[in-house]
Parts: structure tokens; sequence; C-alpha cells
């Protein structure tokens, strides 16, 4: 999909610190999270809500009364007139919501859209389905986060298995995964030293669930754990001896938000922080074979690139959303690129996957990335659930 009329503001785009299940953000619920960052950030770049035409809220994660997500969220933001649709595609929520956003624009629909993502991997729901013709009528059951993570019911496999499936066909090895790993940690740290993640992260985050008093406060990502070599090395494989996969060269869930201004060029001019507005140029999406779910990134991305007219040489910042090490390490081979060369300023592998939120922080990243270097080109390309994945291409 080919876009010309959408726009994101210079610096219209933030994302929470990320908190690893569990952590301090365990006891927010995400949809009231969100919007309270999102009312903070909207201020902060002078954006009056009540000038937004749409509200796209993503989550893949059910909370109370997600059910009227967009118009509760706008009341919550101070655009009580807002309204607008649930965008859900597991960890490719980020990017089909932004082109949710992004087509509404090519067709003259509005203006300027709030896209939000809020998920919670924490707490996640355990739901009871009626099932009268089981004994008894006993309920069937699932627990949403714990189960996703298990079981494909089409390839019926987990999550951890489609990794596997693609390191073995393409000869990946565990010493390759844990140098990747190691290098990715050597990035985010240097990200961190040198306080890249201010220039969009909004930090420090109070927690304050009841509302009357502030139980913690999150200055920056909480799961980073320290990495070395030797210790990677001392990790077992996550599925048995035969594995290559360990818990150090995967990601761990977490929760978090993230949003994203999406304009016409003018409105995204007068909103701009600093710089010019960034056109996003395509869109596209990917699926492969049963169980192969890493592979879907690179036939997302050359399919991105190619709407956009351009190739992988003309992109100056790559960022991908990669829950396990054998995803880059296979993107870097069939993209014909040095998988050292891109995530530089980190990844979901470091800093966690809360799911909705993850590919919008990766895109606010790229974008400032490549505002760094003084413009450019952006790549965004991550798998999802099912075996698929989903790129965009961005002009900054």
């Amino acid at each position: 999909m080919r876009f010309d009329k959408a726009f994101l503001p210079a610096g219209g785009y933030w994302s929470t610190p990320f908190s690893k299940w569990g952590g301090s953000f365990a006891s927010l619920h995400p949809l009231k999270f969100a919007a309270e960052v999102a009312r903070t950030a909207l201020a902060d770049r002078q954006v009056d809500p009540k000038e937004l035409a749409e509200l796209v809220v993503g989550w893949t994660i059910p909370s109370p009364n997600c059910f009227y997500a967009a118009p509760w969220v706008a009341g919550m933001i101070g655009a009580e007139g807002l309204t607008g649709a649930i965008v859900s595609q597991a960890c490719a929520t980020s990017a089909a919501a932004l082109a949710h956003a992004a087509g509404k624009l090519e067709c003259n629909d509005n203006e300027a859209t709030l896209v939000l993502l809020a998920d919670k991997t924490s707490n996640g729901p355990h739901l009871v389905y009626p099932n009268p013709l089981a004994p008894g009528s006993k309920p069937d059951a699932e627990d949403w986060v714990w189960d996703s993570f298990s079981r494909d019911p089409w390839a019926k496999n987990s999550m951890l298995e489609t990794a596997e499936n693609v390191a073995r066909e393409a000869g990946i090895t565990r010493a390759q995964q844990d140098a990747l790993t190691l290098h990715r940690h050597h990035q985010y740290q240097r990200a961190k030293d040198e306080g890249f993640y201010k220039r969009y992260m909004i930090t420090p985050v109070e927690v304050n669930p009841s509302g009357r008093r502030v139980v913690a406060t999150v200055e920056y990502d909480e799961g980073v754990f320290p990495t070395s070599a030797e210790g990677l090395a001392k990790l077992r494989p996550a599925m048995g001896e035969a594995g290559t996969v360990t818990f150090g060269s995967q990601t761990h869930p977490a929760d978090g938000n993230a949003g994203l201004l999406v304009c016409s060029r003018e409105r995204a001019a007068a909103w701009s922080r600093d710089g010019d507005p960034i056109q996003l140029l395509s869109y596209a999406q990917a699926r492969v074979e049963k169980g192969y779910m890493a592979k879907a990134v690179v036939p997302a991305a050359k399919r991105a690139l190619a709407e956009a007219g351009l190739g992988i040489g003309d992109m100056a910042v790559i960022k991908t959303h990669n829950p396990f090490a054998v995803n880059d390490l296979y993107f870097a081979k069939h993209m014909e690129i040095d998988a050292e060369s891109f995530n530089n300023f980190g990844s979901s592998l470091i800093f966690g996957h809360p799911q909705g939120p993850t590919g919008a922080r990766l895109i606010a990243e790229g974008i400032e990335e490549a505002r760094m270097l003084g413009g450019g080109h952006v790549l965004f390309a991550g798998c999802a659930a099912g075996d698929t994945a989903a790129a965009v291409v961005l002009k900054v």
C-alpha cells in the first residue's frame, strides 16, 4: 500500500518505558494508563485534543471495558466528540493501526488522527467460555497471554518453536544468536548512556493505580538485565538440549503504551517540533508457511520497500521487532545486509515486548535516529503471530 498524503509531525510520537511482566505497571489499567500518558504528550506538544478528527486504539490483550476503547479513551483525553476503530493484529498492531489512519487521510476522510497503542501482558485475563455440550456443562477456559504464546491453533506450535524451526532450516547456530544478542545489548546500552530515549520517551512515569498515592516512579525500562558473553553461554536452551534459543536470546513480555499523530502535510507542519514533518510512504504485510514466523519479516519488508519504490540500500535506518535473535540473523542474510548494522539504538529483543505498542516505539526510535543523521528513509519491519509480519517505510 502506497501513501501520498499521510504525515507525522516531527516529535508527534511517544512511548512510555516498558516494564517487565509483573513489574511497576502491572497494577495499571492499560487504557486508562495510555489516556493519561496521551494527555501529557499532547499538552507537551501543544496539540488540542479537540482538533483531532479520529482516534484509533490498538490493543492485543483484553482489559475491563475495552469494548468501548476508542470513545472511552477519547473522553479521557478531553476529546469527547471523537470515536474510531479498535485495531488488533498481534505484534503487527502498531503498523496496522498506522496504516488504517493513513488510509483515512488518503481518502480525504480527515486531517488528523491519534493512534494509541496500549497493552499489558501482566495479569492477562483468564477467560471462561460456555460449553453446554461438555460433561456437566463444564466451561472451556483460556489463559489469554500464556496460551497465545504457547500454541498457534493453526500451526499447532508455540512461538518459540517457530524460532527453532527457522534456526534449523537456515543453519543459524546458538553461537550466532548469543553473539548478536550481546551486540543488541551493547546498542541498547549505548542509547541509554547517550540519553537517546529522552528524544521520544515520556519519563519519569508515576505509578498511581488508586489515584490517591504514587507507589512507584519508573525512570526507564524495567526488565533489562546485565548481559555478557559468559552469562549467555551459561543459559540452557529453552526447548531442551537440542534447541538453540535461550531465555537470553529472546525477548520478555512487558507492559507499556505508545502514541502517534497521523496528519495531513499542513497539520503535521503546524504541529511539528524542531523539524519538518515525516512522510509515511508505504505499508505491507506478509505470511509464510506454518511454523516459520521469523521468515515473514523478509517478504513484508521487501513488499513495503517495493511499494515505496526503494531498496534496502536506500534506508538510512532499519528497525526490527525481533522477539528472537534468530529473526535478525535470518533478515540480515536474506536482505543481504550486516546483522550488526541495524537496530543501532536498541530493539525489542532487549527492552521487552508489550505487543501492541512495540512497533510504535520502534518507529519513533527509527524516526529520531534518522533526524540525528540529518534525514533519510526509515524501514520498520517485524513479525507477528500466525507466521505473519508487517512493515512500513517512512521519509524523514
